[in-house]
């Protein structure tokens, strides 16, 4: 019987405790068995798969991911941490019950130390897990003298099941993904994702500091008409081309990053504790000129931001500086196979290094982002030539000078005016993406976009545009590179700020979740 609500949740303790009736039970010579899951939809096969864990031992105790470490698509966990460890504590022959902040169970087996550590069928042979976690929680359960076991019980996908039978994607998304479940699932992009990891990066743009200032809103000053607020925190991230960089250097086997940093300036010291180390970074130093950087201040309860200050000097670069910045990037246009130019109009990008671009590049990927720095100054025709363009709605309309027109109309009759360039992609937020090669403008694809929540905004097009530039330049189909940049974004919207980049075994997980 699983027993009153207060004799479930009595179940559900701190790891520390649960690692203290673990010992207490093998002092006394009885066997430890843990299972580790997120367990977001129980069902018969977790039922089977408990039952014969129990069977091993004598404790059988069950650890649950916590919400923020759930990387499994849209809308999951359908059930937050706290219910999904109820669940499981219902079960009878569950002793105990602990939530953990990890990806993975290292920590969970670090204070179980369990003699049996069990997992299904499903993760038996170790290639099969995308994530690889399996087997770093192979060693660990052996470091401490215990076994792993796998269970030959009847396995169900709870993904698959929360996938067909609850609304956790758009239904036109859902008709895609049927048709992806018939080319093979992740199967068929796994290809794409082996040529993308032989590609040489180059990312190009300013470097970009985006620090939130959190605070509490008072009211209306008595006396003035402005809203008072109280400071409580403040975090710094590197955004714009750092972002970039950090997003792909997973992806690839070399990311190398070309930016520009204010001398002196405290916050240049950002760029090398926020990237990724397997990036190779190469600064212009800007003599009394600041790193650029947007504060924005925050209301913390519910993340909405309230206004912005810019810290910046745009005046484009020129003389000995752009004479240094165009010797570099000489050079290192002869080592990659693709340039990703994050362009936010800030003085970096000029003239000069538009036409050497526009040259040499094998691959040239640009994204020439509109925003409240430049006022509709830095649109995307500043190019002639680009392989790969993506940019967003209000961007577009913009640059073809239109704004009522709808979209899929511009984009059939005016996108290729505006350069010379084969793929051009126009994110469109909540409604998905656009994505036309300019080749056959007759075959406009509109990929829906995933559902779920948002936390923030902040840099979603960003990665989308990082992570399809890789992919176009390997040659994925306007249908792959939607759904590939669609991920992105739906991740992305999840993270606060620049707190984490879209990882490639995250993202693979993501992928693989959504098609089961």
């Amino acid at each position: 019987m699983a027993g009153t609500h207060s004799d479930i949740t009595d179940k559900i303790v701190p790891l520390k405790r649960i690692g203290e009736e673990a010992a207490a039970a093998r002092s006394e010579g009885r066997t430890v068995v843990l299972c580790h899951g997120t367990f977001d939809l129980l069902h018969a096969g977790h039922m089977r798969h408990f039952q014969s864990a129990r069977d091993l031992g004598d404790m059988l105790i069950v650890t649950v991911t916590s919400d923020h470490h759930v990387m499994k698509g849209p809308g999951r966990p359908v059930f937050p941490d706290v219910l999904r460890a109820e669940m499981v504590a219902s079960q009878g022959y569950v002793d105990w019950v602990g939530i953990v902040d990890e990806r993975s169970a290292v920590s969970a087996i670090e204070a179980i130390k369990p003699d049996y550590y069990v997992k299904g069928a499903d993760y038996r042979n170790p290639e099969d897990d995308i994530s690889k976690k399996i087997n770093i929680e192979r060693e660990k359960v052996e470091e401490f003298g215990g076994s792993i076991h796998f269970t030959d019980e009847i396995t169900f996908s709870a993904s698959s099941i929360l996938n067909r039978h609850f609304n956790l994607v758009d239904d036109s998304f859902r008709d895609i993904v049927e048709q992806y479940r018939d080319k093979g699932s992740l199967n068929y992009f796994m290809p794409l994702i082996e040529k993308v990891q032989d590609l040489k990066v180059l990312v190009l743009g300013e470097t970009i500091i985006d620090e939130y200032v959190y605070v509490e809103t008072l009211g209306k000053a008595a006396k003035e008409s402005i809203i008072a607020t109280q400071y409580r925190d403040r975090e710094v991230f590197c955004g714009g081309v750092v972002a970039a960089a950090n997003h792909v250097s997973s992806f690839c086997g070399q990311v190398d990053l070309l930016t520009t940093v204010g001398k002196d300036d405290p916050y240049s010291t950002v760029l090398k504790e926020k990237l990724d180390r397997k990036v190779g970074v190469d600064t212009i130093e800007l003599t009394d000129v600041p790193t650029v950087r947007k504060q924005r201040y925050v209301d913390r309860s519910y993340l909405r931001k309230m206004f912005e200050v810019y810290y910046m000097d745009d005046t484009p670069l020129h003389g000995a500086v752009e004479e240094e910045l165009l010797q570099k990037l000489d050079q290192k246009l002869e080592e990659v196979d693709l340039v990703v130019v994050t362009d936010f109009g800030h003085g970096m990008i000029t003239p000069r290094v538009i036409r050497m671009l526009e040259r040499r590049a094998r691959f040239l990927a640009i994204n020439a982002q509109t925003n409240s720095g430049n006022r509709g100054f830095n649109l995307s025709t500043k190019y002639r030539r680009a392989d790969y363009l993506c940019i967003d709605e209000p961007e577009f309309r913009l640059a073809c000078h239109e704004k009522h027109m709808p979209i899929e109309e511009l984009m059939a009759t005016r996108a290729h005016t505006l350069l010379d360039c084969h793929r051009i992609v126009i994110t469109h937020g909540r409604q998905g993406c656009y994505v036309l090669s300019t080749s056959d403008p007759d075959k406009l694809k509109r990929i829906p976009a995933l559902t779920g929540k948002v936390v923030d905004t902040i840099g979603a097009g960003d990665a989308f545009f990082a992570i399809t530039s890789l992919f176009a330049a390997v040659g994925a189909d306007d249908s792959d590179l939607g759904i590939l940049g669609n991920v992105a974004g739906a991740m992305k919207v999840n993270i606060v700020g620049h707190r984490a980049y879209i990882e490639r075994i995250k993202f693979l997980k993501y992928l693989e979740t959504i098609l089961k």
